[in-house]
């Protein structure tokens, strides 16, 4: 089966997940929802790729799982697996200073 929209497997009463949808819908990501609570084989899946847990959100990008995503995190994906749904004129947030200084310490480039 070929996705062509992120699938977020979510549950009721998920604070995260609640905020992970009001950032795609404020950026204008178009996303599937699937709660994992009404769906065994959605809560089976999310379990897959969660160390056994049930871990929401865990988003789907194409082939790719991300367990408990920011919003940046699921463009990231999306722009080499599901372009189409990268709004246009997207451009991720800069670094803060203290995330360069830390990747810098960490041995990143």
């Amino acid at each position: 089966m070929e996705v062509d929209l992120p699938v977020v497997y979510w549950r009721p009463g998920c604070m995260f997940c609640s905020s992970l949808f009001r950032q795609l819908d404020r950026i204008g990501v178009p996303y599937e929802r699937v709660d994992i609570w009404s769906d065994g084989a959605a809560a089976e899946r999310v379990r897959s790729v969660a160390r056994g847990n049930e871990t929401v959100p865990t988003v789907f990008v194409g082939d790719v799982p991300l367990v408990n995503p920011s919003v940046h995190e699921v463009l990231a994906v999306a722009s080499t697996e599901l372009p189409h749904v990268v709004p246009e004129g997207y451009e991720p947030p800069e670094p803060s200073r203290f995330a360069r200084w830390l990747h810098a310490k960490l041995g990143g480039a």
